[in-house]
């Protein structure tokens, strides 16, 4: 019973399909595609935003920017350095040291990609060394849920800047012991995509209504604003703008480009290769040219095995967060932080547009241009839309997004071609149909099917011809209503045909009153 109801349903579907101008039809499945990938949008939101940016970024695999940064370096808490000096965590004369030994090479800010959340002998060294040079140090709130845990203190947070509901609240925190209150931080929070990728950090973090910068940012106004860590967040006036920008009272003309909740994104634009990273205990014993960090910043941070993370990237699959640290704060220095502009979404739907037009254009061609343009459309469409975002991303750090008018194309690249192929058939079922009323079944096929050829096709046989008529018709038909006469005649063909037929012989031609049969002499009668 139910294919019973499909097949009436289809039937419907194509009847109803058939009494429509084609190029209406066309019109109605392209604004079928545009449901569907707005459907497969909404049930494949995480999905489908996963493989968007991780296919996104391919602009900056192919044309990578190797230019060395010589403005930042990281000094890495590596192997070498734990097998010389300890494990992890060192003493605080340690640090120290290591703080004095950068500040003896000329570094002019430090940046320490670390919280010290508890209170530790030797922490009046560690913290002088830290007020006789520009220092931050991290600390970090907790953006998930269930983590409600407090240790130690935050501080420093950002003025002129309100709470609000769209921005990151966080219940918990791991902030610094309360010795470090003097020493300038930053957050270290970072969002976690779920294939385990970060690619947006936020901008600040609310912590009981205040809130509280991120580590890069934090840097950036120890060197600006000094202790007066002003800031406001403007709306986006142009398609062009982004979301909002965050403002730096002492800087003027610095905007770094944020997304409704506050975040921004992290560039990749960089090769690994081109950041700088020292060993901690080559910069303690000297052994690194002062030339390398005079008048440069040091990020400090975790690269041995077990001691971070490891999250992936678009180059070799795995970066250590010390690492996206030096891409935000380079970005940010350079004025290259990537953005989804405001029109981004106007522009994936005029993409979309155009790639129907070109759709319905194709579609409206000849059926072999027709048949193999659309297969054409339907491949190509996606790679151009991708191209697009990457050529955007790598010239202007524009993210538009490729992904909705790649699948729409897709989805109405292939609607396009079924119906073409289901009007094709509808079609030539008609034309066989019709000759089918005037010819056997066999050679109404081998018309409907054949290919136009102009060459004479022709076979010699033996057959047999039956030539059969109505008897003095045309007498009847003048004495007859016409009707009664077509009757006559019609029950007069089909009862013959299918005598003919039953015996295994075929109609050749009907004329007038009279009909045609032939049987192949290769057939046993």
């Amino acid at each position: 019973m139910p294919s019973a109801h499909f097949t009436a349903l289809t039937g419907s579907l194509a009847t109803l399909a058939a009494r429509l101008r084609p190029q209406r039809v066309r019109v109605l499945l392209l604004a079928l595609a545009a449901f569907l990938t707005l459907g497969l949008g909404l049930v494949f939101d995480e999905g489908m935003s996963n493989f968007e940016e991780q296919s996104a970024s391919v602009g900056w695999r192919l044309s990578p920017d190797s230019s060395p940064e010589e403005r930042i370096n990281i000094i890495a808490i590596d192997e070498k350095s734990i097998e010389q000096l300890g494990p992890w965590p060192w003493s605080r004369s340690t640090m120290a040291q290591l703080s004095e030994a950068l500040a003896a090479s000329g570094v002019q800010l430090q940046i320490y990609d670390i919280s010290f959340s508890e209170a530790r002998e030797g922490d009046a060294a560690f913290i002088a060394a830290l007020q006789n040079t520009q220092a931050v140090i991290a600390q970090t709130p907790a953006l998930l849920p269930d983590q409600t845990t407090r240790t130690g203190v935050m501080t420093h947070p950002l003025g002129g800047l309100a709470c609000t509901a769209a921005a990151n609240h966080a219940m918990g925190f791991q902030g610094s012991a309360a010795v470090f209150a003097g020493i300038p931080k930053g957050n270290i929070t970072a969002l976690v995509a779920t294939d385990g990728a970060v690619r947006e950090v936020p901008a600040y973090v609310c912590v009981d209504g205040q809130p509280y910068p991120a580590l890069s940012l934090s840097a950036l106004l120890t060197m600006m604003s000094g202790d007066a860590w002003k800031v406001d967040v403007q709306p986006g006036t142009s398609l062009l703008d982004p979301i909002q920008s965050l403002r730096l009272s002492d800087y003027p003309g610095l905007e770094i480009p944020l997304d409704a909740a506050g975040n921004l994104r992290v560039s990749f634009r960089n090769a690994p290769d081109s950041y700088r990273a020292f060993s901690a205990i080559d910069v303690i014993n000297g052994e690194i040219p002062r030339e390398l960090l005079e008048n440069t910043w040091a990020l400090v941070g975790y690269t041995a095995f077990g001691l971070v993370d490891i999250v992936p990237t678009p180059y070799s699959g795995g970066a250590h967060g010390v690492e996206l640290q030096a891409r935000i704060l380079g970005s940010m220095l350079d004025g290259t932080v990537p953005y989804a502009p405001k029109g981004a979404p106007l522009f994936r739907a005029l993409l979309g547009l155009a790639f129907a037009a070109i759709l319905l254009w194709v579609a409206a061609g000849r059926e072999r241009f027709s048949g193999y343009g659309l297969a054409v459309c339907g491949i190509a469409f996606p790679g151009i839309a991708l191209l697009l975002h990457a050529v955007v991303l790598s010239t202007t750090n524009l993210w538009l997004g490729w992904l909705a008018p790649a699948l729409y194309s897709l989805c109405a690249a292939v609607l396009l071609i079924l119906h073409e192929y289901a009007r094709v058939r509808l079609e030539r079922g008609r034309v066989l149909d019709n000759l089918s009323s005037y010819l056997p079944s066999e050679i109404a096929q081998e018309i409907a099917y054949a290919l136009p050829n102009s060459s004479i096709s022709a076979r010699r046989q033996n057959v047999t011809l039956l030539s059969a008529d109505l008897r003095n018709f045309s007498a009847y038909g003048e004495a007859r209503p016409p009707e009664e006469a077509a009757a006559l005649l019609h029950y007069f063909f089909v009862r013959t045909t299918e005598i003919i037929e039953k015996h295994m012989g075929s109609v050749h031609e009907f004329k007038g009153d009279s009909l045609l049969a032939m049987w192949d002499g290769s057939d046993e009668k």
